[in-house]
């Protein structure tokens, strides 16, 4: 097996942190990072990228809804063409602050809402592909396993790679159990651990009931906003590395 543990990271705004990025660089292999619009600006996005650099982590524009109140994690009415620019954006400004500190961005994440509504919607998934295809069609889509967000990225010619979820739970249908919602979010990071391990096995999602739905896996997220952040992803990497798997970025040769 080879696979990647990506996190979620920048996620800080002005002198408010939010999480231990710099102790996450030293254990993930991709870095998704906040673009200014959910979290995120440009002090913690050019920080980010250069200890990133110097971890030798890949990073991407972790792209959400103009939303610092809810930490893009509301419903705002955006239309399809909206979602584009708005997508696009962020896009030019990770890339910008990751040069400035002498990285490149490789990959394009959604966050929250806009990932969730991109999941299961093709018209909000179609919107952040073709963004991505606009600005820069080397960009690979780091996409929900078997989400409408592959679907989307694989119509617009773009290199996708599938991800699953250490710290989420997974319903029937093979979405993400809603965070309202009792045991959506897992935290004790030997549970998620194993889980893991278990899907990378069977090459399948695990839902709640125990049932797997075929997929290809290409990296693991951590949350990088959870308090068991640290402890969730240095025990995925090691319980990995146990079972036989190579970590490391998602595309790599």
């Amino acid at each position: 097996m080879r696979i990647d543990i990506n996190a979620d990271l920048g996620e800080g705004f002005g002198r408010y942190t939010c999480g231990d990025d710099d102790a996450l660089l030293a254990i993930v292999t991709s870095a998704n990072v906040a673009c200014g619009f959910h979290a995120g600006d440009p002090e913690i996005m050019a920080h980010t990228c250069k200890v990133a650099k110097a971890n030798g982590v890949k990073v991407g524009a972790h792209c959400g809804f103009p939303d610092l109140w809810g930490f893009g994690r509301r419903a705002i009415p955006f239309s399809a063409g909206e979602i584009e620019r708005l997508v696009a954006y962020q896009i030019g400004a990770a890339q910008a602050l990751a040069s400035y500190a002498g990285h490149r961005i490789t990959h394009v994440n959604a966050h929250g809402t806009l990932a969730n509504l991109a999941e299961t919607d093709a018209d909000v998934a179609g919107a952040v592909a073709r963004a991505i295809a606009a600005v820069d069609r080397n960009l690979a889509a780091l996409a929900i396993a078997r989400s409408e967000q592959v679907r989307a990225a694989e119509r617009a010619g773009l290199r996708v790679f599938s991800q699953i979820y250490a710290d989420r739970a997974y319903t029937e249908a093979g979405t993400l159990v809603p965070r309202a919602q009792p045991g959506a979010v897992i935290h004790d990071a030997g549970q998620a651990a194993a889980r893991v391990v278990a899907m990378l096995d069977a090459g399948a999602l695990i839902t709640v009931s125990g049932a797997k739905l075929k997929t290809p896996i290409d990296s693991v997220c951590v949350h990088g906003d959870s308090p068991d952040a640290i402890a969730m992803a240095k025990t995925v990497r090691e319980k990995l590395k146990s079972a036989g798997a190579t970590v490391a970025p998602f595309g790599a040769a």
